[in-house]
């Protein structure tokens, strides 16, 4: 029998999280600036709700933070 392994979490707190100001909000991932080959499925990240400010999409695993 085999057993689905289990996701392991990751930290958003690291220095490689992308800033995001208040300013650029509401906060979508891929970006506009992507390209076509590399985009997965437009989703927005309620990264403003979020008590410490940071939020990691469930589809590419990109790490954002906000800047102000």
């Amino acid at each position: 029998m085999s057993q689905t392994p289990v996701p392991t979490p990751v930290r958003t707190d690291s220095p490689g999280a992308i800033p995001v100001s208040r300013a650029a909000l509401p906060l979508a991932c891929p970006g506009r600036g992507e390209t076509l080959w590399n985009m997965h499925p437009r989703v927005y990240l309620p990264i403003a709700d979020e008590p410490d400010g940071e939020a990691m999409c469930p589809y590419c695993g990109a790490r954002y933070r906000l800047s102000d």
